[in-house]
């Protein structure tokens, strides 16, 4: 009879970790805060503890396998990985369904990713190499993103903060249009290119592959028009500060 390893358990402790990681933010690093702006604090905090992580698990996952790319197999350390962001993908939807109820999209875009990611996991033997490559691209902006994101929040109260959130608005912006705006259209493209063709015929049934692209298109579309209004907003604020200096 086959046992079974701990990967085959890890969501749930993984997921017990963002739980406690999400506990101590809110009741003590954030205890001090704003009401209105600590549970979005404490969900910056789970994400900088998935982010990152994530980024050097996939890479590590990507290059321990020999065979890697498209037609590679799913392995046990990719499987691993994959749970780690199951785990922080369900905190940060929880955290959504209790606080932010109203916010369709940031919901809608959770149940996506984590259908991406648990079919990846669960339902099919192949495509964790597509996968985790698109989840290091979507997770390398963001230990900048929550650092922003956190100064951003606090920068009314805080002048040190307003001055973080000034100093990385631009080189955020910058590497997140890189990042959604070029790379990874690319490499969607590629994956497409690999599972329509003779070579990836069969690995992937079509229909959860088709959904992957489409749900990764999605996100990207709204990335790209969320980065967009964010240099509007940048350039209209730093030529009304411009003006005033002139006058």
């Amino acid at each position: 009879m086959a046992t079974l390893g701990f990967e085959s358990y890890a969501v749930l402790p993984f997921f017990t970790m963002f739980l406690a990681i999400y506990l101590i933010g809110y009741f003590l690093i954030f205890r001090n805060w704003s009401p209105k702006i600590r549970p979005e604090a404490s969900s910056c905090l789970i994400s900088f503890f998935h982010g990152t992580p994530a980024v050097l698990l996939a890479s590590a996952a990507i290059l321990s396998d020999p065979n890697r790319g498209f037609a590679a197999a799913n392995t046990a350390f990719q499987k691993l990985v994959l749970d780690y962001s199951i785990a922080y993908f369900l905190m940060d939807l929880l955290h959504y369904l209790v606080f932010f109820p109203s916010d369709v999209l940031f919901i809608a875009h959770h149940l996506a990713t984590l259908f991406v990611v648990a079919t990846c996991r669960h339902v099919v033997s192949h495509g964790a190499f597509a996968v985790l490559f698109l989840l290091l691209l979507a997770e390398v902006t963001s230990a900048c993103q929550n650092a922003w994101t956190l100064a951003g929040a606090r920068r009314k109260e805080d002048p040190f903060a307003a001055k973080v959130y000034e100093a990385l608005s631009p080189p955020f912006y910058a590497l997140y249009s890189v990042v959604r705006g070029f790379a990874g259209p690319y490499f969607v493209y590629e994956m497409v290119v690999f599972y329509a063709g003779e070579h990836g015929d069969g690995l992937v049934p079509r229909w959860i592959w088709v959904s992957w692209v489409a749900v990764v298109l999605m996100a990207i579309a709204v990335s790209i028009l969320w980065i967009w209004n964010l240099w509007v907003e940048l350039y209209r604020e730093r030529t009304r500060k411009l003006q005033e200096k002139i006058r």
